[in-house]
């Protein structure tokens, strides 16, 4: 027998979360006034709704675009729009989910997905799936990426909107000026960053993320050089797996050496803006930033290609993405409307508007042939590498409830003592192995059948 939920809810909620609350719960907006255990009800399908934006400012003007084309088709349903800035998103949901003020709906995103369900804060979703105009409409990938994040079999705690993929930003001007061609290899890659910097005149051919969120992209590129198609081998990671330690050396090693010495603190938004002022050759980075780095340069200058399989010709190991997508509160009154807002907004039309704008790869499969994507060189190779049977992905354990915190706050300085040398690459994957196999074996017992 499973372990009573009320155990479970105090174990996966995060420490900072439970410190927060009492402090901060009356700054949450939101139509609910109840925590993340009370259920409300499905209301008259009428009034208003709190919708929040879990990537506020960076997707506000999208959002406002599909809201408006909501309340035109549904005049008798107000949306109120919550832009919350995506570092602090998870804080807030956890503040919420402790002391009150959860939305109708909100986005929600794979990656904090177990941790939100654990609270027995959202509403499964599966069944008002079938019944309506989104069964059969939904990406397969990212439908069982949905399941398996939520941690409970195949119920499905949110709809999902969009997947990223890790993309090679490069500078096709200075490639050319270079001589080089777009590295289809890892050889290549690291050819090209040496070749791309020059340290004394401010140019460098890489540019990574030492700061915040380090992580992800740390074993993003690990795990496509070793090549390693599976994060678990048993009941132990991969993580430290010597391909995967050796692969870590040598991108760590582009520190200071091909890439600017910023580069130690800098998270996505600087390391993005590092890329974009024009000094540097090469980025690795989501989908997310294409307009930002089409908007520096031109499409005619910056092109984005999927990360180099492992060896030439062979497999191609790309880490599950987290899933963004919708989701829809228990503490909700009025689930009916919410209802409404989140078909609309997942539907073909407004999911390609909505990725059009992220540069991202649609859920919704009506949205997948439209003519932005053809035209998104980067995203249709994107989908085309995930289409590719010699593409493996390696899924990362979202459902763990110490999934963020480990690969976040607990692990993020160790990478920075790695970077400047006060820590081997060893020492560090041992020590991130360790973290994830315990959170494994804890889920394991407090999940039992």
């Amino acid at each position: 027998m499973p372990r009573p939920q009320q155990h479970r809810q105090r174990r996966a909620r995060p420490a900072a979360g439970i410190a927060l609350a009492a402090a901060l719960a009356l700054t949450a907006t939101a139509c609910g006034d109840s925590g993340g255990g009370a259920s409300g009800g499905e209301g008259s399908g009428k009034g208003k709704i709190v919708f929040w934006d879990n990537n506020g400012g960076v997707r506000t003007d999208v959002w406002k675009q599909i809201i408006a084309a909501f309340e035109k088709k549904y005049p008798d349903i107000d949306v109120e729009y919550v832009g919350i800035p995506i570092a602090d998103v998870q804080k807030k949901y956890d503040t919420a989910i402790a002391g009150g003020g959860l939305p109708d709906v909100g986005g929600v995103g794979t990656a904090y997905l177990a941790t939100m369900v654990a609270q027995n804060a959202l509403e499964p979703l599966g069944d008002r799936i079938d019944a309506g105009g989104l069964k059969g409409r939904l990406v397969t990938g990212m439908v069982s990426g949905v399941r398996a994040a939520g941690g409970r079999g195949k119920e499905m705690y949110e709809v999902p909107t969009s997947a990223n993929q890790g993309t090679l930003w490069y500078r096709t001007d200075l490639f050319a000026a270079a001589g080089l061609q777009p590295p289809t290899t890892w050889a290549e890659f690291y050819r090209a960053a040496a070749a791309l910097t020059d340290a004394a005149g401010n140019r460098f051919g890489f540019t990574l993320r030492g700061g915040k969120g380090s992580i992800a992209q740390a074993l993003e590129m690990m795990y496509a050089q070793s090549g390693i198609e599976n994060f678990w081998n048993g009941d132990r990671t991969t993580v430290n797996d010597p391909k995967n330690v050796a692969a870590l050396e040598k991108y760590t090693g582009l520190y200071k050496k091909a890439t600017p010495e910023a580069d130690l603190n800098n998270d996505f938004v600087n390391m993005v803006a590092e890329f974009d002022h024009g000094s540097v050759g090469m980025l690795q980075h989501n989908l997310g930033s294409y307009n930002d780095h089409i908007k520096a340069f031109g499409k005619d200058k910056v092109d984005g290609i999927p990360l180099p399989p492992s060896q030439d010709g062979g497999v191609r190991t790309i880490v599950s993405n987290p899933v963004d997508g919708l989701g829809m509160f228990k503490a909700g009154k009025n689930k009916a409307a919410a209802w409404k807002f989140i078909e609309f907004a997942a539907s073909a039309p407004m999911n390609s508007l909505w990725n059009e704008s992220a540069g991202a790869i649609p859920a919704n499969t009506g949205a997948g042939q439209d003519k932005w994507i053809s035209d998104a060189k980067p995203t249709k190779a994107a989908m085309e590498s995930l289409n590719d049977p010699r593409t493996k992905i390696v899924q990362f354990p979202y459902y763990l409830p110490d999934w963020n915190t480990i690969t976040k706050a607990d692990t993020e300085p160790d990478f920075q003592k790695v970077l400047l040398g006060r820590m081997t690459a060893k020492d560090f994957a041992d020590e991130l192995a360790g973290k994830l196999n315990a959170a494994r074996a804890d889920f394991a017992e407090h999940n039992k059948p």
